[in-house]
C-alpha cells in the first residue's frame, strides 16, 4: 500500500488514505472498457461526489461495482494487473475525495449478503449498510450494535475504523472477519487475532490487505435492544445535523484527556466557521457539513484552521478520522 503525498496544501497536513497501487496510472492512459473479467468499467464518467456523504470529489478514471467476493477478487486482480491504482468504497462516510478526481480505479462495494447462522450469529457481507444491520438485530432482540442506527457507513467500514457511540464498538461484537489480499488470496481471522483499539483496527496497518469481504457478529439477547436503539438515534437526530451533508466526525476525541473534540472546537468559538461552502456544523462542533458546494480545499482549510485554534487555545493536536485520498 504506497502512501501519496498531497497535493493541497493545508493549514496542517491531513492524514492521507492508503490506496492500492503497482505503479502511477495516468488520466489519460487508455485502456479498455470491456475487459476479461467480464466487468463494465465506466471510463472518467463516474463522480466521486456522487459516492460519498460529503458530496465532493472529481471524476475517477475508472469506476466499477462488485456484488459478491468472487468478483471483488476479480477486479482485484485486474487492477494488479494493469498497474493501476485502486481502491474499495463502501458507503464514502468518512473520505475526502479530491477535485481533481482520483487517478485510479474506484471499485465500489456492493457485497450485501446476510446470513443468520445462529440466534444472535449473523454473517454479514462488507458492503451491507451498517445502519440497516443495527436497526435489524436491534429490532429482533439482540444487543451490542444499538449505536449503528444512522450511522451511514458499511458494515466493511465500521469493522475497518472500529465505529463506535454510546459506550459501544464495533469490535466488541464481531467473532470472525473475511478478507481478500492484493493477491486476491481469502482468509478468515478470529476476533481473538485481532487487536483493536479507540476508532483503529488492525487492518489500517495491514499492507497486504485489499478488502473484508465479510464479517461474523456474535449477539447477546436483550429485552430492551430495540429500546435502547431508539433512545440512541433520538439522541443522536437531536445532537447531530443527519440532515446535512457530512462525513460523521472529523476528529478522535483526544484520549490524553476526559474531553471531546467537539467540546474543545466549540470552547474554541468555532461553530458557524466557514470556509467558502465548507462549515463547522453549528449543531455539532465535530461534524462539517457541505453547506454550499464545498471543494475538497474548502473542507481542507476549514480543518486545518480548527486544528490551529484548538492547539493554539489548548495545546492540543487533533488527529482526523476521516481519510483523504489524493488525485494522484
Amino acid at each position: 500500500m504506497t502512501n501519496y503525498q498531497l497535493p493541497l496544501k493545508p493549514p496542517r497536513k491531513l492524514h492521507s488514505c492508503h490506496v492500492q497501487s503497482r505503479s502511477s496510472c495516468s488520466f489519460n492512459k487508455q485502456e479498455p472498457a470491456q475487459n476479461s473479467t467480464g466487468f463494465q468499467f465506466i471510463r472518467r464518467k463516474k463522480l466521486l461526489s456522487d459516492l460519498t456523504t460529503w458530496g465532493i470529489g472529481g471524476p475517477c478514471n475508472y469506476f466499477v461495482q462488485v456484488f459478491d467476493p468472487t468478483q471483488l477478487v476479480s477486479a482485484v486482480r485486474y487492477c494488479n494487473e494493469q498497474s493501476m491504482r485502486f481502491m474499495i468504497l463502501g458507503k464514502g462516510s468518512n473520505c475526502l475525495f479530491d477535485d481533481m478526481g482520483f487517478d485510479g480505479c474506484v471499485i465500489l462495494n456492493r457485497i450485501e449478503l446476510l446470513e443468520k447462522i445462529e440466534s444472535g450469529v449473523y454473517r454479514v457481507g462488507s458492503g451491507y449498510p451498517f445502519n440497516r444491520f443495527g436497526v435489524m438485530s436491534a429490532n429482533e432482540g439482540f444487543s451490542g450494535l444499538e449505536f449503528a442506527a444512522g450511522v451511514p457507513g458499511t458494515v466493511g467500514g465500521a469493522a475497518y475504523m472500529n465505529a463506535g457511540a454510546n459506550g459501544q464498538e464495533t469490535a466488541a461484537a464481531i467473532d470472525s472477519i473475511e478478507i481478500i489480499t492484493n493477491e486476491g488470496e481469502s482468509k478468515m481471522l478470529k476476533r481473538g487475532e485481532l487487536t483493536f483499539g479507540y476508532r483503529s483496527s488492525p487492518f489500517q496497518e495491514m499492507k497486504d490487505l485489499a478488502s473484508i469481504t465479510a464479517v461474523t457478529f456474535r449477539l447477546k439477547f436483550s429485552k430492551t435492544a430495540r429500546e435502547m436503539q431508539q433512545e440512541y438515534l433520538a439522541r443522536r437526530w437531536r445532537t447531530q445535523p443527519l440532515g446535512q451533508r457530512s462525513a460523521g466526525s472529523v476528529f478522535r476525541n483526544p484520549s490524553s484527556m476526559d474531553v471531546s473534540a467537539a467540546e474543545l472546537i466549540e470552547k474554541s468559538g468555532l461553530k458557524g466557521l466557514r470556509v467558502g461552502g465548507a462549515m463547522v456544523s453549528n449543531k455539532h462542533a465535530n461534524f462539517f457539513i457541505n453547506c454550499d458546494s464545498a471543494t475538497s480545499q474548502d473542507m481542507l482549510e476549514l480543518i486545518g484552521l480548527v486544528k490551529d485554534a484548538v492547539n493554539q487555545k489548548f495545546g492540543v493536536e487533533l488527529k482526523e478520522e476521516i481519510l483523504y485520498i489524493q488525485s494522484s
